[in-house]
């Protein structure tokens, strides 16, 4: 690899690093957020707004990969990716400095929610450039390699905004950083940002684009040819279905969902949450070089859809031993207790919620909601009309009659999970770290081996897929097509799936139930992965020129 070569892939990773440190800094401090800019409502009622927003960010993510991939095919790769780094990093300042509702009234939430918006168009336009970027300065042969180095930047910049949090917590104190102090990782950006800047515009224009354009023969209308074509079209949904759909799911699954798996379900506290998916991040970071590097000896295609196929068939064993050794108690009670909720059909609706918006009445459909969200499994029963609802716990009884208020009938529902042998909040059988190098208890070591093991799976998956997108389209198009099939399989696949794995367990009574939609959709993508995407490490990516 030549300097040249280095310098390259150093800007194009580090400032994407930057960008996904700003956009995890948000999902991180969704909680602090929605008690500063939505405090005029309820806990429950602002927690859904600042989910919603961080939601926001995921969802115009596909737009973004629209408007900064024709103007990236059109003005060039270099001077795109320098504007999507700008808007990021400088949204994400302003947040730090944004006084709250309680200083400005609705218009905190309202620019706190226009500047989620602007991250998540810049993040739609960064990844495209920066991954095309590096694929057309690689040599044939090593654009798994070269561009594999793109890929391991999401896990870092989600490592160092966990790093960055927890350093100014444990500076500041809690009560100081709720506060306050969660603007401090905010405002730190503004340096990531300046020093990212500063490298990409030592950049030169990629050499394949600078050379159509000289030639005069860029694509004039980008987003026609890329998805108004049927020739490059199909190619833009094999990528979605048969690459990107199943490669977020299993990602998403891997990084978010496991720490949402061991906070909400599980009720590990944050700190050690964090710790655990941070430590397993960090063993597992080089591992998106080694298949970006097996890619370009044995293809692309094999290694993507055999970390689908994989993870699809191991998500049950993998986090029934994740609950197992991280909270075994309540793995114990979950296999021995028998819950549950006896009521007239006519009072039990459907609890699917997966944007955390409706508001439950009856009460079936609150006791319900109350065993799923603390983490009892159970299942429901119709009993006589007109028959009051009940909650029965082994041979206990729990009455829930209309107009009881939820705190009278919790404390007695919980008097009885915990009597029957449901952990009680803190219970000191859940894993827990008292310093980030708390790592060498059997507990503990073997938690972080199992997140590893989810991890892997992420880097099988995801190492390679910059390479295997970049060499589908022709260079012309290249950053549009292939942005777009990318956010969509993200962003929406990947990015909507731990709210609706959550809904899917609220809506069962089953603490595992959620993993079905990874697994249905990454089976789904290895199957038309398989019949319908092209081996491609052998391509010329500039053959149509």
């Amino acid at each position: 690899m030549t300097a040249s070569e280095k310098k390259v892939i150093l800007a194009s990773s580090l400032g994407t690093v930057f960008e996904w440190y700003d956009f995890y800094l948000y999902g991180s401090l969704a909680a602090i957020i929605g008690a500063q800019f939505f405090s005029a409502y309820p806990e429950s009622t602002r927690n859904i707004f600042a989910l919603l927003a961080f939601a926001a960010g995921f969802l115009v993510r596909p737009f973004g990969a629209l408007v900064f991939g024709r103007v990236g095919d059109i003005v060039g790769r270099k001077y795109t990716f320098l504007v999507t780094i700008l808007i990021m990093g400088l949204s994400t300042f302003i947040v730090g400095i944004l006084p709250n509702a309680d200083s400005i009234g609705i218009a905190a939430p309202i620019i706190l929610i226009t500047l989620r918006l602007l991250q998540g168009l810049a993040l739609g336009g960064e990844y495209g450039g920066a991954a095309t970027y590096v694929a057309e300065h690689a040599p044939n042969g090593r654009r798994g390699f070269y561009t594999s180095w793109i890929q391991t930047t999401a896990t870092m910049g989600l490592f160092l905004s966990l790093i960055v949090i927890l350093a100014t917590r444990t500076f500041t104190g809690e009560d100081a950083f709720k506060a306050w102090g969660w603007r401090i990782p905010f405002l730190v950006s503004v340096l990531l940002l300046a020093v990212s800047v500063w490298i990409r515009t030592k950049l030169n224009e990629s050499p394949a684009f600078q050379k159509m354009k000289e030639e005069g023969t860029t694509s004039k209308a980008p987003l026609t040819e890329a998805f108004g074509q049927w020739k490059n079209a199909k190619f833009a949904l094999i990528a979605l279905l048969g690459l990107t759909a199943g490669q977020g799911v299993v990602w998403y699954t891997g990084q978010f969902y496991a720490l949402f798996f061991l906070q909400s379900i599980l009720k590990v506290d944050g700190y050690t949450s964090n710790l655990l998916v941070a430590w397993s991040l960090l063993l597992g970071t080089g591992f998106f070089v080694f298949f970006g590097w097996l890619s370009d000896k044995i293809g692309r295609k094999p290694i993507i859809l055999a970390g689908c196929l994989i993870a699809a068939v191991s998500y049950f064993t993998v986090f029934q031993q994740i609950t197992s050794m991280a909270n075994p108690n309540l793995e114990k009670a979950v296999e021995t207790v028998k819950v549950s909720v006896i009521a007239d059909p006519k009072e039990c609706g459907s609890l699917f919620n997966p944007v955390g918006t409706r508001k439950f009445e009856t009460p079936c459909d609150l006791a319900r909601d109350y065993l799923a969200k603390s983490s009892v499994k159970y299942s429901t029963e119709a009993g006589p009309a007109g028959q009051p609802t009940k909650v029965k716990v082994n041979d206990t009884e729990v009455p829930y009659t209309a107009g009881m208020p939820a705190a009278d009938f919790a404390k007695a529902a919980s008097a009885a999970l915990q009597g029957a042998g449901y952990p009680k909040a803190g219970d000191p059988a859940i894993v827990k770290m008292s310093n980030p190098f708390d790592i060498f208890r059997p507990q503990v070591a073997k938690v972080i081996g199992l997140l590893f093991v989810l991890v892997l799976f992420v880097t099988m998956v995801y190492g390679p897929i910059a390479a295997a997108l970049v060499e589908l389209f022709p260079t012309r198009i290249r950053y549009t097509a292939m942005s777009l099939p990318y956010h969509i399989g993200n962003g929406w696949f990947g990015g909507l799936l731990p709210a609706t794995a959550f809904a899917m367990v609220a809506a069962t009574g089953d603490i595992y139930y959620g993993l079905w939609y990874p697994i249905v959709i990454a089976v789904m993508t290895f199957v038309i992965g398989l019949i319908f995407v092209p081996e491609t490490k052998d391509r010329d990516i500039f053959a149509e020129d």
